[in-house]
């Protein structure tokens, strides 16, 4: 990418405002900043100014050329679907916008997708009776609950009424269902970040799987609020009174073996 020169001479700004001033990514203006590459001014402990004139003048003077970072800025502000859809891949990771926030994230371990592929086929078998034009999608497969929410669920149920939120590349809208499969890094995550985007989206029903516990919990929306209203784990059977006939065999879900 060749630079240019712009706007702002001899005006101080952050590494944020350079950043965009020269259509680069913060990661590639910090880079550059340790390796000492452009002129900095330092005003206090980790506050940083740069003079766009002079960053320019210093990368003239090599080969006019910033080379950028494999992955963009994940320090913007606020990410939006559309910065999502711009995102560079990267393998081994994951990515979600959580009120703004892009969430990055290794791919699930050996355990997750076991446990994911069981419950999920038993889900499966259970609404071709309950509800036989609903569909029944597992991750990877983005949500777009706003435009600063995307999400990529564990397991979704869309119901035959609401099938016009399924789109080609997307979920547009909240699921009747949603389950989340908890990591154990990332348990606050599920628990109380995606439980509030979920309820002010209007997911009806969200149900958490805890791998480590061998547990399931099902919440349910109601007078804007979660409620607990069906758990099971190894011991208790789980039943849910929103799906009558649902046989979940959770010694299946949580083998070890």
């Amino acid at each position: 990418m060749v630079v240019e020169r712009r706007g702002n001479v001899g005006k101080l700004l952050t590494a944020y405002e350079l950043a965009k001033e020269l259509n680069l990514s913060v990661e590639t203006v910090w880079r550059y900043t340790r390796q000492k590459k452009i002129p900095v001014t330092v005003l206090g402990k980790k506050q940083y100014r740069y003079e766009k004139s002079k960053v320019l003048s210093a990368l003239e003077k090599g080969d006019g050329l910033v080379k950028e970072d494999a992955i963009q800025n994940y320090d913007k502000e606020e990410f939006t679907y559309e910065d999502y859809l711009n995102l560079k891949d990267e393998p081994g990771y994951r990515y979600e916008v959580l009120g703004g926030i892009l969430v990055k994230e290794p791919s699930p371990t050996f355990r997750h997708q076991r446990v994911l592929f069981e419950l999920s086929r038993q889900l499966a078998d259970f609404f071709d009776d309950f509800d036989p034009i609903g569909k029944i999608v597992i991750s990877p497969m983005d949500i777009t609950l706003s435009e600063k929410n995307v999400l990529q669920p564990d397991i979704m149920f869309i119901s035959g009424d609401r099938k016009d939120i399924i789109l080609d590349e997307r979920i547009d809208g909240p699921c009747d269902l949603i389950v989340e499969i908890v990591s154990p890094k990332y348990r606050r995550k599920d628990r109380i970040e995606k439980l509030e985007i979920y309820r002010n989206a209007g997911v009806l029903h969200y149900w958490l799987v805890d791998p480590e516990e061998d547990l399931i919990e099902a919440y349910k929306l109601g007078d804007d609020y979660y409620t607990l209203i069906a758990i099971g784990d190894r011991k208790v059977e789980f039943i849910h009174p929103d799906f009558p006939g649902l046989e979940i065999d959770l010694e299946k879900v949580f083998d070890r073996t």
